[in-house]
């Protein structure tokens, strides 16, 4: 099943900066081979349900083997059966509104 999912995985009682941990994610989830887009605090994620699944796992299972003691991921997941559709789409549908807002 296709998927689009907002992840963001917090790792806990490793300081005040996470960005070594963040990027080592980051680097995980866009080797697995799932569309990827980094944003301020988080990761959009596009791809097969399982897929996601096994990358937010993989990301676990490295920061843990870094050292890190505790992990805490939000994870909000989209599907849809009606049609295909991708993060750019979702995105161009409300620009798109906006800009008739604007112009009209």
């Amino acid at each position: 099943m296709r998927a689009i999912a907002d992840v963001c995985i917090i790792p806990l009682g490793v300081g005040v900066s996470v960005s070594r941990e963040v990027a080592e994610c980051e680097r995980i989830l866009r080797e697995s081979g799932l569309k990827t887009k980094l944003h301020a605090y988080g990761t959009n994620v596009e791809g097969e349900w399982d897929d996601i699944m096994a990358a937010v796992k993989r990301c676990h299972e490295t920061l843990h083997a870094m050292g890190v003691a505790r992990i805490s991921t939000n994870i909000r997941i989209g599907t849809r059966t009606d049609k295909p559709q991708t993060m750019e789409d979702k995105i161009e549908k409300v620009e798109r509104l906006l800009e008739s807002r604007s112009s009209g």
